[in-house]
């Protein structure tokens, strides 16, 4: 009985957070459907997760979206025949629906010149007091003629057999049972590419590799020298460039900008990488690391002969590799995402020089009605950063979990 309590407990938590997972997974998947989309399967009602496209036939040289209806118990292909006709939709009195006449219990569905019109006419009362009127009409069903009220009229599509010309029948094209398949339309990627997308990846790409390779290295040295070497006002300097993560970046906006102008580096990609291959926070998450070595090691490589350069890179990095691996995350994201600085020092109107999330405003812009364009267009955004975080998770737990808790 314990035991199965215990694997009743297991079964109920696994299945709670496979149910969280995929509720919180669900606007990812939902985002790569859409981007595989075309326009009019995104605005399908009700919607579906899987991208649709219609069957088509070649009906006399054309091809043709095929349906399917069931007709004297045997399902049929049909095609459009690009004609259609007016109906009439007759009932009784008793069965009409006056709130809504297409909800009505409908006893005949006529073509509106097959049936008589006469000069009678039904007035009903609705709930709320108001009348309805509605015309009579004379209609043949069966061979035998009745009276019936016309509850309203719809134009049908006429529909006709792939493989009899002579079975046809009348429907309302837009629910028509229409035969689909799965279609994921991977053309989107490359025509939102073309957008001048590529350029802006390209030049997000080597924003974000130039901007990593920075802060690894500027912290690597920071953190090294804040935590084993020993010069006057170490402490002291390392709390002031620390206290430097407290100030707000819009209070650095202004200065930086006025920065660039000076050295004539707006509207240039150097700008959006010189700036930020120094954080204070990388070089604390690394003098954290370098602190939990023990020194032991430091010293007997150096009284081996190493200099410190060749310790640090020969032994100090290839213990860090978490740590390492943890900063290069955090700056990957943050340089593959940055929008607020290339926007300012970039701006629109240099479309040579954009970055990703600034063509992604563009791009939502310009294909404001096509949604599974501007989804696509965030796939592309959003796909390099899930696959380094998925790659590199392991490494990324144990930074957090070593370097984060040592001191």
């Amino acid at each position: 009985m314990t035991k199965l309590r215990f694997y009743l407990g297991r079964l109920l938590a696994y299945a709670l957070l496979i149910g969280f997972a995929v509720f919180m997974l669900f606007p990812f998947i939902y985002m790569m459907s859409t981007s595989l989309k075309n326009s009019n399967d995104v605005f399908r009602v009700p919607p579906q997760l899987f991208p649709l496209s219609p069957v088509q036939r070649e009906v006399n040289g054309t091809l043709k979206d095929v349906y399917s209806f069931e007709i004297d118990g045997r399902v049929r292909e049909m095609v459009q025949t690009g004609e259609s006709r007016n109906f009439g939709f007759f009932t009784t009195p008793d069965r009409i629906n006056l709130n809504n006449t297409r909800n009505s219990n409908i006893i005949a569905q006529v073509p509106i010149d097959e049936a008589l019109k006469t000069d009678k006419t039904i007035t009903l009362t609705r709930a709320d007091g108001k009348e309805a009127r509605f015309d009579v009409y004379e209609v043949t069903l069966d061979g035998k003629t009745e009276q019936l009220l016309l509850a309203y009229r719809s134009g049908l599509a006429e529909f006709v057999a792939i493989d009899d010309e002579t079975v046809k029948l009348y429907a309302v094209a837009r629910t028509a049972p229409k035969q689909e398949f799965i279609d994921f339309q991977w053309g989107n990627y490359n025509a939102v590419l073309n957008l001048q997308l590529d350029r802006a990846l390209v030049n997000t790409t080597l924003v974000t590799l130039l901007v990593v390779v920075g802060q690894l290295v500027t912290s690597i040295l920071g953190g090294y020298a804040f935590s084993r070497v020993e010069f006057r006002g170490r402490d002291t300097l390392f709390l002031v460039y620390l206290g430097s993560i407290m100030i707000p970046f819009v209070v650095l906006i202004i200065p930086m900008y006025r920065l660039m102008v000076l050295l004539e580096w707006q509207n240039r990609i150097v700008s959006l990488i010189v700036p930020w291959i120094f954080t204070a926070y990388g070089t604390f998450l690394m003098r954290q690391f370098f602190i939990a070595i023990p020194k032991e090691i430091e010293e007997a490589a150096l009284l081996d002969g190493c200099s410190r350069f060749r310790v640090l890179w020969g032994i100090f990095v290839p213990l860090s590799t978490p740590a390492i691996a943890t900063l290069a995350i955090f700056s990957f994201l943050y340089a593959w995402n940055s929008f607020l600085w290339p926007l300012l020092i970039i701006g629109e109107g240099n479309v040579t020089n954009h970055v990703l999330t600034l063509s992604l405003i563009r791009l939502s812009n310009s294909f404001a009605d096509q949604p599974n364009m501007v989804l696509t267009g965030a796939a592309i955004a959003i796909l390099p950063p899930v696959i380094v975080f998925v790659l590199a998770q392991k490494y990324f737990i144990e930074g957090v979990a070593s370097s984060g808790l040592k001191g």
